[in-house]
Formats: structure tokens, sequence, C-alpha cells
């Protein structure tokens, strides 16, 4: 088989049906398979994906129940492998978010773009708000400096230290990268199959950015590719960008595990002491020209109870 589309599902069973629904005729083109898995999501969400599946054409779209919510990766990893098990474990696999939709071609591009390509392991599309506006969907990995630059606000800082900086400008041309967003991202099955699929302790955030790091490690390529675009309800799913609201606590548990796996506790200290002095730099420099607030309520309280008490705390 050539292509398998995962969605991960939690609640939004109408939003899925519609990733779906998008990504179907670039899906029948290329003779593949769409998989939505539902995480535990009980109400009626279940009923409501199979009886959207069955709109579809027969044995297009498989409706799965995991057994529990155990987040983004471990969701992709059930369709994962259940396709790599297969009798016809498919070259690629695609991820799409349910609160994504496939413009027409961008699905067949992408895989267009891999089968040129044979030394990109991972690649992600060009990603539009639902305004149309362009935002990052490729970006660098964290770092200590990153995370300064990141926290602080600050344009001199934010130039000096813009080969540290995580999220770059939004991309115009198809260029190698360090990570690409989740939210629609294409693996090839040669990657998996070498590095292994996503890691579970990862609830939500930074799963993404792992696998691209260990692919990298691997020798594998990440690109951006400008030519494929998605539609993305941003946050749709999660609510993570709704800034009146507490931060979740699995982004902060995510970025601990994150430096911890990646460098160590001596990395850690560093992201950490990074992120405490550009944020709380920031909040002076806030006060005294009197900007607006637009950080999420007790951020720094919630940062060190969660990322330096090590706090595990997952509110899923």
């Amino acid at each position: 088989m050539k292509l398998w589309v995962v969605i991960v599902n939690y609640k939004t069973p109408a939003l899925a049906l519609a990733a779906a629904a998008s990504a179907r005729d670039d899906v029948v083109q290329l003779g593949g398979h769409i998989c939505i898995v539902d995480n535990a999501s009980g109400g009626d969400s279940l009923e409501r994906l199979h009886a959207g599946a069955a709109t579809f054409s027969a044995g297009l779209v498989e409706i799965v129940a995991a057994e529990r919510n155990g987040g983004f990766g471990y969701g992709n990893n059930v369709a994962i492998r259940r396709a790599l098990r297969s009798g016809d474990p498919p070259h690629y696999v695609y991820m799409l978010n349910p609160d994504a939709t496939a413009q027409p071609g961008a699905i067949a591009t992408m895989i267009a773009f891999m089968d040129a390509h044979p030394r990109v392991g991972i690649a992600g599309s060009h990603i539009l708000d639902s305004d149309g506006s362009t935002h990052a969907s490729a970006f660098r990995f964290p770092s200590p400096l990153g995370e300064v630059e990141g926290t602080l606000h600050l344009g001199i800082a934010s130039r000096l230290l813009e080969r540290w900086s995580v999220a770059g400008d939004a991309e115009q041309h198809s260029r190698p990268v360090d990570w690409v967003s989740g939210a629609s991202s294409v693996l090839r099955r040669e990657v998996l199959d070498e590095v292994g699929l996503f890691d579970e302790n990862f609830f939500l955030y930074f799963e993404e950015t792992d696998l691209c790091r260990r692919a990298a490690k691997a020798g594998w390529e990440c690109w951006f590719v400008r030519e494929a675009t998605v539609m993305h309800e941003r946050a749709a799913a999660t609510g993570i960008k709704d800034t009146s609201r507490p931060m979740p606590g699995y982004w902060f548990d995510s970025r601990r595990y994150y430096f911890l796996k990646q460098g160590g506790a001596g990395e850690l200290a560093l992201a950490n002491l990074g992120w405490l002095t550009g944020f709380g730099l920031w909040r002076i420099r806030r006060r005294v020209q009197g900007k607006p607030d637009r950080d999420p309520p007790n951020m720094l309280r919630d940062f060190v109870r969660h990322v330096l008490g090590g706090a595990q705390a997952r509110n899923s």
C-alpha cells in the first residue's frame, strides 16, 4: 500500500470526519487508507465516527477505538502499529490533525516529494490559519538559548539569538528544517522501522520534535514542503492557544521530559534557567512599559510546579 492516513480524535468527531473528507480524493488517487483512532472520547463519539465512516467508499475509512486517552503519540502509534502489521504495510504514514483539512492535491504533492527525495524521512506541509494567514510550521530544535529567546519577547535579543529561535518566520520556500508540525506531516516507513514510533511518555506536544530529532541522529532529513497546503483551526482540538486559561500541565511535563531525554539533567537545568531568565525579564519590562498581559494565568507558578518541581500531573 502506498499511503496510510492517521487522524486521532478526542471528543471532536465532526472535525475528524471533515479532516478525513478533505483527504479522501488524494487517498483514493494514491491507493491508500484512512484510519481514525478514537482516544477513548466517551459519549457518542464512536457512534458518530462509525456513522460518518459509512458515508465513504466501502473500506476507505476505518474507525479504531483506543483503550485509553494516551495522548497524541499514543493514538498515532495505535494506527501505525496496525498499518505495519498489515499484510500490505504502507510506504508512507501521513498524520493529519482532526482540526485540519488538507487542500486538494496537498497530500499527493507531499507523497510525490517524498518519492523524489529518498533521504527525506519526514516532511511537513505549509499551514494556514482559518483566516488565511500563514503561521510557522517548521522549526529549530529547542535549546537553552532558544528558551531565552522564546520568553524574552525583545526584538534585539531575537535578532542576536535568531539561530536558536525555535519558531522562525513563516517559510516561503521548501527547505530542510529541524522539525515540522505534527498537524500535517508524512513519515517514511523505513524511518519508523529504524528509529521506532512516537515516545508515548509525551502526552501532548514535543513528541513530533523528539521523533524528528531521533530521525536526524539516524541520518534522515526533515523538510518543509511549501507547495502542500493545509488549513488548520489552531488548537481547536486542544484549546491550548486560549491564553485566558492556564497552560495545561501536560505541556510543562512534555517540555521537561524532552530536555531530560535529549540532554540529561544538565541541559534541563540550563533550559529552565534560560526560560526563567527570559520570562522574568519580560514580566519586569511589561510592567515598566505598561504592556498588556497576554500570558496565560499563573504561568510562572505552574512552570515551577511542573518543571522545577518535577510534577507529573497531566490535564488530559
